[in-house]
């Protein structure tokens, strides 16, 4: 496979298994065979092609300006919102850089984007979309309804599809793009049946069961009516629905073909309305997943997703979500302090109690990412830690440009792990420079509607 995969027809629209001897293609094109590939399989090609996409000789692409406090009582847009509207109006070979594919300015904030900046706006355009601030992505079905599996995972809405709606799909592919090609994993939580559809797999019935297993088993029902006694002079009695709507991922009523309204559901076509019902929900996110694919395709070779499965692509956007300590102290450096002291025996044992949501905080605060590659080959950076010569059981501080933790001295223990969950919760200014402040307020007056 290694050596032969160009060969391969790996296109989606490849349908055609009518020959045994492009079965096996064909095994790889639905899915079936993709875990079996070797992991230099997918991994090689998509390093070399990133690799000879490269942008050469530059530390950050174009800037882009973020606007994150109010003035004049008119609030803010989301920054996902915001910085969309700018990425997508741009070179797509522009964005193609190892670390930084834009270099972000915050309006009225001191803070001098050196890499920080930049991570901690990508966190924060995380959290919009989970949050609802940004439409793009629903709770699944079993979350709201408190059954079932990934209750805890997020779809796409399908009701997000005017142009809008759409340009910002095409962004958020952009980001997934940018998280594969610089290995600075995004915090989202997506469902496997949107992971499998971004990299071509097709959906059968167990994938929306695993995210709306309600209406599949109500769906199963009907198909089956005739076992709980239903016959067709009983059937809309029982059944609340008279034409072809369904229930879409967002719990809306829909027609599930055109002109669903108008066509009677009977008894006899009971069959044919399961059929077509599972059929749109299978498809329903099709324009939003088309969407993000184009936007993948500005900064990886979207072609190359046809080799992965649905995990693999999740842990390349992604990473791991436990903050692992064991990986931290691989890629740790020590500064004006040595790893016998006291000051770092005390830090790593107090960061081992913490559960993985604080983790998540602490990796937040020093780094402005929440997220670790899934490869720790992969962290570009080393994990500092600095002594720095500052009053006893002060707060510790950060430089997230530089992914350092800056640790004063303590008293013992259990002041330092108080001093560091205080931090972490309640210190969220990057960098407040005042040099910076002063030159990043000059294009704020006038420029709230930009924003």
């Amino acid at each position: 496979m290694y050596s032969s995969w160009r060969l391969l027809n790996l296109s989606p629209n490849n349908q055609n298994s009518t020959s045994h001897y492009n079965a096996g293609t064909w095994g790889i094109v639905q899915g079936q065979l993709r875990p079996l590939l070797a992991p230099r399989v997918y991994t090689l090609p998509m390093v070399r092609s990133i690799g000879k996409t490269m942008v050469q000789g530059k530390n950050y692409g174009p800037q882009i300006t973020v606007k994150r406090i109010s003035t004049r009582g008119r609030k803010c847009k989301p920054i996902f919102v915001q910085i969309a509207r700018q990425v997508v109006k741009l070179n797509a070979s522009d964005l193609r850089l190892p670390s930084r594919a834009w270099k972000v300015k915050l309006v009225g904030e001191g803070a001098d984007d050196a890499g920080g900046v930049f991570d901690d706006t990508i966190t924060e355009m995380c959290q919009e979309l989970e949050t609802g601030i940004v439409d793009l992505l629903i709770p699944s079905p079993n979350a709201t309804a408190e059954v079932g599996y990934n209750r805890d995972r997020f779809l796409f809405n399908p009701s997000a599809c005017l142009d809008e709606h759409l340009m910002q799909f095409k962004f958020l592919g952009i980001l997934m793009g940018v998280a594969i090609r610089t290995k600075k994993p995004l915090d989202l939580h997506l469902a496997p049946m949107v992971w499998k559809q971004l990299c071509c797999i097709p959906l059968i019935l167990e994938d929306l069961e695993e995210v709306d297993l309600l209406y599949v088993q109500t769906l199963n029902s009907i198909l089956h009516i005739e076992d709980s006694g239903i016959t067709e002079e009983n059937f809309h009695e029982m059944i609340p629905l008279d034409s072809f709507v369904g229930q879409s991922a967002d719990g809306k009523m829909v027609p599930i073909i055109p002109g669903g309204n108008s066509i009677p559901l009977t008894f006899s076509n009971r069959k044919e309305y399961v059929e077509r019902a599972i059929e749109y929900r299978l498809h329903e996110m099709d324009r939003q997943v088309a969407a993000v694919r184009e936007g993948m395709s500005w900064i990886v070779p979207v072609p190359l997703l046809s080799l992965l499965t649905a995990k693999q692509l999740e842990q390349m956007v992604c990473g791991m979500p436990e903050i692992s300590v064991e990986v931290l102290k691989k890629v740790v450096r020590y500064r004006e302090v040595d790893e016998q002291h006291q000051l770092v025996q005390w830090f790593w044992h107090t960061l081992e109690e913490f559960s993985n949501e604080e983790r998540v905080l602490f990796m937040r605060f020093v780094s402005g990412r929440s997220r670790l590659p899934a490869n720790t080959a992969d962290i570009s950076q080393r994990f500092q830690i600095m002594k720095v010569d500052r009053p006893y059981d002060s707060l510790p501080t950060s430089q997230t440009c530089f992914f350092q933790l800056r640790l004063p001295p303590y008293s013992s223990q259990l002041i330092m792990a108080e001093r560091l969950r205080y931090a972490i919760n309640n210190c969220r200014s990057i960098d407040m420079d005042n040099y910076m402040l002063s030159r990043n307020v000059d294009n704020a007056e006038g420029s709230d509607t930009d924003y």
